[in-house]
């Protein structure tokens, strides 16, 4: 599972960011990290990236990803601390098997799939699978 795409403000937003740019800024600081951060610390990473946040946006935005399952959170104190459940790849595969999972043709899902694959990527798939090609 991977973060939304960032999109760029409109004029009608003004200075406003779009939709999920607050959560991928998030997710991006916690996999630059080499540790598992506080709320703070996430906080002061996005204040020195841009225009200064609320305290209490940071714990939301947060919250929200932990409840997707994107982070995790342990207990340090009186202070949780957040890391990402998985690598981009693997939240990604994830993400994947959901929407397969959500279906109840997956042949015909996986038919789908692989038929708007590029050939480099089918290739690699073939590889992957163990295919001769």
């Amino acid at each position: 599972m991977s973060s939304p795409p960032e999109e760029p403000s409109t004029p009608d937003r003004g200075d406003r960011r779009a939709p999920g740019a607050l959560e991928k800024q998030v997710w991006s600081v916690l996999l630059a990290a080499e540790r598992p951060l506080t709320t703070g610390e996430v906080r002061d990473q996005l204040n020195a990236q841009g225009p200064p946040l609320a305290y209490t946006t940071v714990v939301t935005i947060l919250g929200r990803l932990y409840a997707k399952g994107l982070l995790t959170r342990t207990l340090d104190g009186r202070a949780h601390r957040y890391a990402p459940a998985s690598t981009p790849e693997g939240m990604a595969a994830s993400r994947m098997h959901q929407a397969l999972a959500g279906e109840g043709d997956h042949a015909a899902v996986l038919a789908s799939f692989v038929s708007d694959l590029s050939d480099t990527d089918e290739a690699l798939l073939r590889r992957l699978l163990g295919g001769n090609g």
